[in-house]
């Protein structure tokens, strides 16, 4: 059962890390970088910040705290990155620790207790926190996006006007589980 749980959490991922990287694919490098106003956060700030985040919850995930001593996450929401390359580094560096501590988990491992600044939780616990986490913010990458964009948008979902179509198309087939697969999110991209 907890692998299941485990496979189910990293499609999550997944489908959440694919949403942020058709988002930035179709941004213009100034675009990543700007501000609604000083108070606000720009796409590569949200990136910073997120990398940081996974980077210090899924480094040593099953023995440190979550909480590393070497995060400065204050520094995450200084806007110092030069380059889409520098953030598509930074974006890609989080997803690969998270992806790695995920593949290391095995199903003894679910016993033991994962702290984040010294608060326990099950591994259960640890993942979803970070479910809840980074779709919120990856959330907000998307609302970005679509900002500056404007008519420039290409949907990551069922285009505007587009719902009835869609569902029709979905209920004319017969019920079936789906298999998360690669091939799965090419072809689900606007659910």
């Amino acid at each position: 059962m907890n692998t299941d749980y485990l496979e189910s959490a990293k499609k999550q991922f997944e489908y959440y890390k694919m949403l942020g990287d058709k988002t930035i694919a179709q941004l213009p490098e100034d675009t990543l970088f700007w501000q609604y106003n000083k108070e606000s956060n720009s796409i590569a700030i949200i990136i910073k910040h997120l990398s940081g985040n996974m980077l210090s919850r899924w480094t040593d995930f099953l023995n440190s705290d979550g909480e590393k001593e070497w995060r400065n996450r204050d520094a995450e929401f200084e806007n110092d990155i030069n380059s889409k390359e520098e953030l598509l580094t930074k974006w890609n560096n989080g997803w690969e620790c998270l992806f790695n501590a995920l593949d290391e988990i095995k199903e003894d491992d679910f016993s033991k207790t994962i702290y984040i600044r010294n608060q326990g939780h099950s591994i259960t616990e640890a993942i979803n926190r970070q479910l809840a986490h980074y779709p919120y913010h990856i959330g907000q990458i998307v609302f970005i996006g679509k900002m500056v964009s404007n008519e420039n948008w290409t949907s990551l979902s069922i285009p505007r006007g587009n719902s009835n179509t869609y569902n029709a198309e979905k209920f004319s087939k017969e019920k079936h589980k789906e298999h998360f697969t690669e091939e799965f999110f090419k072809k689900n991209k606007d659910e």
